[in-house]
């Protein structure tokens, strides 16, 4: 038995994620796993706007660091947190088993359609607009339970949006003065990896670890990822991928919600169908 370091953020998402891969990692492997806290930029500039900064790597690049220096031996993201391309050296080992991948629509109570609704991404920002088309936006940072409170108690909007899977894994079910309201496909794409929780590590290593993990989620977050990497998108940017099951669901903001029917065998060459894809929704030409 060896012991494996994880670097993690140290939000409390982060570590409730963690500690599913390390207990995973125990109990399939045997490996002990101890946890490195990171504090990533993304986390050190809690008032910057994602959107206008730039998304990409804000909260990855330190746990790369850590591994590529040999801080760490594996690292651990939402796997929507990861830009397009790994960085030379690092390599995606697995995924746990995705959880609920929609959005949340969470709304102060007695509130039926939202005139103000505080999120920070374009993605769920352009869709909300076609839900509600009078609704007015604004930007909102900060852990799950910090941005319950600032719509429950301090008012700074009518209502955000939350990732059910987040809310899950930190057994938030219910909070006084809001509304839960979960979000289909049909009108909330979600984000490139969505719900999934993803395990990075430098290429070539701890390759004992892959049959922890899961290839169902890995199958689907691989598609999801050619179809970010093939348009460079980052969490700046308005896209939306989500595989469920024969069905690809996919939002841009040049050409708004599609879906479609999607085979395995398109699933299995995710690369070329992504460009394929695209180039029929009139991105390449």
């Amino acid at each position: 038995m060896s012991t494996i370091t994880l670097a993690t953020r140290k939000s409390p998402l982060a570590l409730a994620q963690s500690n599913l891969v390390a207990a995973k990692i125990r109990k399939t492997a045997g490996d002990e796993v101890e946890l490195l806290k990171v504090v990533t930029t993304g986390d050190r500039q809690a008032a910057w706007s994602l959107e206008k900064q730039g998304g990409k790597g804000l909260f990855t690049k330190e746990l790369e660091d850590a591994l590529l220096s040999g801080k760490a031996d594996i690292a651990v993201h939402s796997a929507k947190d990861l830009p397009g391309e790994q960085p030379d050296g690092l390599e995606i080992l697995g995924y746990l088993p995705r959880a609920d991948p929609r959005d949340v629509l969470v709304v102060r109570t007695g509130i039926d359609s939202p005139r103000t609704i505080a999120t920070s991404s374009p993605r769920r920002r352009l869709q909300l607009s076609m839900l509600f088309p009078d609704a007015e936006f604004t930007e909102i940072r900060g852990n799950v339970d910090t941005r319950l409170r600032k719509i429950a108690q301090d008012g700074v909007a009518d209502a955000t949006v939350l990732a059910a899977a987040g809310m899950q894994r930190l057994g938030i079910g219910e909070w006084p003065g809001l509304e839960m309201r979960v979000l289909g496909f049909e009108t909330m794409v979600p984000a490139v990896g969505q719900a999934a929780i993803a395990i990075q590590a430098k290429v070539g290593t701890l390759s004992h670890l892959r049959n922890c993990f899961d290839s169902e989620t890995a199958r689907a977050v691989q598609l999801e990822r050619a179809f970010q990497s093939a348009l460079e998108g980052g969490c700046q940017t308005a896209l939306g991928v989500h595989l469920r099951g024969d069905t690809l669901w996919f939002f841009h903001d040049q050409i708004g919600l599609r879906s479609r029917p999607i085979s395995d065998a398109e699933i299995n060459e995710s690369a070329d169908t992504a460009n394929v894809w695209l180039k029929d929704f009139g991105f390449f030409t």
